[in-house]
């Protein structure tokens, strides 16, 4: 093949195509510009200051833990020069930076094979670019691939296990390291402080590496660029050029089912209804931020027939032992009787007492200490219903 019209693939160009092509087709044929938003701005500055980091321990060849002074140094540098505004997301970047320097302890040198790695990885008639966060030794046979994520929720399984990201990392790893017999990978969630690991098969590397030079021949000979409506319309830099974006701001919709008993009319729906719903929930979201901004500075505003004003809503907690101490004075019950018929553990506060904890007693003593905590919980199932778009 000849004068590709991508110079080279990448996960990013893969994926964005596999998305929805038109933003494929302004991102990079088109070569549009676009403020990257706010997420990506963020999870960009952490990443800068964890190259950083850990590119100073490579080059000066340290062994020792971190200094969580230092990170933070880094971190106020790369805020300046990225344009973030907000005390809440500063603080957030500080939390999980100070996290991060603690969870990783000691580091040496000698361990960390690469930082922020380039790699050209052929395929068929491609060349697939990319850059690896993090290789570390693990031993004579075994490295570990890692690519920091500032995510807020965690991978499922299921896309730990099948995703093309991480099996292209692998077959770099293998190529530029290849005596290395295995290779771990990790997405390490930079928010919830763990490393979430999986592993590929031979048969899955082969499948890789055909599905990415069928999805470039399909990159290279398509014609048109329809635009696709998915979950993550709400954070594409394009969102503004796409006039299918524009349509669901206006609610307008191409399936309503007529017949209910025409299953997959009614899937097809629900899954645009789904779609619209996101995207209308985000802009309802970015335009009430407006009126909140104009609100901090007047009481109400009255507008379009709407009243609009801030009030504040009140929740109670009762400390549970003096709540218990009172009980059992006005009452005359037991204190355990109180206890059992009172008393509950909020699981988001056990987590983050865990996670605490874990820094100290270590991945495998919490590990076990919240499998014991586990089976003292009472458990309570209620259906729900699930839905995930597949290929």
């Amino acid at each position: 093949m000849s004068a590709l019209r991508n110079e080279h693939l990448s996960y990013s160009r893969l994926s964005r195509f596999e998305a929805c092509p038109l933003s494929y087709q302004l991102h990079y044929l088109d070569k549009h510009t676009a403020e990257p938003g706010v997420p990506l701005s963020f999870g960009k500055a952490l990443h800068a200051v964890l190259e950083r980091l850990l590119q100073e321990v490579v080059d000066t060849e340290y062994a020792g833990p971190l200094s969580e002074e230092h990170a933070l140094q880094l971190y106020r540098e790369e805020w300046a020069a990225s344009g973030l505004s907000g005390l809440d997301l500063f603080q957030q970047g500080l939390s999980i930076l100070q996290d991060f320097v603690r969870q990783q302890g000691r580091v040496d040198s000698r361990d960390i094979l690469a930082v922020e790695k380039e790699f050209r990885l052929p395929v068929g008639p491609f060349t697939v670019l990319g850059y690896i966060d993090r290789v570390d030794w693990v031993d004579d046979e075994t490295v570990h691939v890692m690519d920091y994520k500032s995510n807020h929720q965690l991978f499922t399984r299921e896309e730990l296990d099948s995703s093309l990201q991480l099996s292209l990392y692998a077959l770099a790893a293998r190529r530029m390291w290849p005596w290395a017999k295995k290779v771990r990978l990790s997405m390490w969630m930079l928010r919830h402080g763990i490393r979430q690991e999986t592993t590929r098969t031979e048969e899955q590397l082969d499948a890789a590496l055909a599905y990415v030079e069928t999805l470039g021949q399909q990159m290279e000979k398509a014609e048109s660029f329809p635009a696709r409506l998915n979950p993550n319309c709400v954070y594409c830099d394009h969102r503004r050029n796409c006039p299918a974006y524009a349509q669901a701001l206006e609610g307008r919709r191409e399936v309503v089912c007529e017949d209910t008993s025409d299953l997959e009319s009614v899937a097809r729906e629900r899954q645009e209804v789904a779609h619209l719903a996101k995207i209308l929930n985000a802009r309802k979201a970015e335009l009430e931020g407006v009126l909140r901004a104009h609100l901090a500075e007047q009481d109400e505003l009255v507008l379009a027939g709407t009243r609009y004003r801030m009030f504040n809503t009140t929740s109670l907690d009762y400390p549970l032992e003096p709540t218990v101490a009172v009980l059992a004075q006005a009452t005359g019950l037991p204190r355990k009787e109180l206890m059992q018929r009172l008393a509950s553990v909020e699981k988001k506060a056990l987590d983050a007492l865990l996670k605490d904890t874990g820094k100290r007693l270590g991945t495998a003593r919490a590990a076990l200490l919240k499998a014991e905590l586990d089976s003292l919980a009472a458990k309570h199932h209620s259906p729900r219903f699930w839905a995930k778009e597949v290929a």
